[in-house]
């Protein structure tokens, strides 16, 4: 089953009480689609870069077996940015630097072979670029996921609301949950969200693990404890690429399904948070995961 992913590839510079990374290889779309490479290996990306990004950072893509046609580098330009500093409570964290470079020119242009992708993971990005990304595919893939933040909410309101009434699953924090439904309560924000077109809402929240909900069903997983916490950047999209592997995997809409590729994208950010950047998912093999799966499902696990 093919996922296309279209979101940001780009350097990451991050500090935390652990240490500091340099300049690494980082962006939603790099998560996503090597958590994701963990589970299936028909994985499309559509991203664009500056001629500044090496060549050695696009062989971990396609030594992944991820398609990079759909990586755009634009001549003379230079690649996203982004540089942040955690605090001993890594929940919380400042931006110290955010250059967009050639992502503010960003409009993807879909290559033909990327049109008929099955299931379709929409990064953080523009509403009106995910809008423009769904229009480009010759038939609905049979699954969209989307992500969003406060941002789109303040100033594209519109535009994002249009987008998540095209979408199966709508991918938010509980900050984000509560904007946009305007409903403190999470049960309520996401009975608010279901109006607006999403079939299924995951709140994710952190440390705390995430939440499914769709219709009247709803599921809590908590996250994995671990010993040590290095670099929680790309959890939520390392999350997002298990929870889509799996779900491109099975073939299954349904919530049982969910609920498995929910476990699936808290295992796979369990290990990302491990080490800087996109270190620890390049790392582990299925061996790792399994033996992850058994232990977070038995950790789980009672009888009354």
């Amino acid at each position: 089953m093919s996922l296309l992913v279209v979101g940001t590839v780009a350097f990451d510079e991050i500090e935390t009480p652990h240490g500091r990374s340099g300049r690494i290889l980082g962006g939603a779309a790099t998560y996503v689609g090597l958590a994701a490479s963990q589970i299936i290996n028909d994985i499309r990306l559509s991203a664009v870069v500056g001629d500044d990004f090496p060549r050695d950072y696009m062989g971990i893509f396609t030594g992944r077996g991820i398609d990079t046609s759909g990586i755009s580098v634009v001549p003379g330009e230079k690649s996203f940015y982004w540089s942040g500093r955690y605090h001993d409570n890594m929940n919380i964290r400042d931006t110290l630097c955010t250059e967009l470079n050639v992502l503010a020119g960003f409009k993807p242009v879909l290559p033909p072979a990327y049109r008929d992708s099955e299931y379709l993971m929409l990064g953080n990005l523009t509403p009106s670029i995910q809008r423009s990304v769904i229009q480009q595919m010759d038939k609905r893939p049979r699954l969209i996921c989307m992500d969003t933040m406060n941002f789109w909410m303040d100033t594209a309101w519109d535009d994002l609301l249009d987008v998540i009434s095209m979408v199966d699953v709508l991918a938010v924090n509980e900050e984000e949950a509560r904007q946009l439904s305007g409903e403190y309560s999470l049960l309520l924000a996401a009975r608010k969200i279901h109006t607006m077109g999403p079939d299924f809402v995951i709140v994710k929240r952190g440390e705390h693990g995430a939440m499914l909900f769709s219709g009247d069903e709803k599921f809590y997983v908590p996250a994995m404890p671990l010993e040590t916490v290095a670099d929680p950047t790309g959890a939520g999209d390392s999350f997002a690429g298990g929870f889509m592997g799996y779900i491109a995997r099975s073939g299954d809409k349904g919530f049982e399904s969910m609920k498995n590729a929910i476990i699936y994208g808290t295992v796979l950010a369990s290990f990302s948070v491990e080490k800087f950047g996109t270190e620890r998912l390049l790392e582990i093999s299925g061996e790792d995961i399994e033996k992850r799966l058994i232990e977070f499902v038995k950790m789980m696990s009672f009888s009354l």
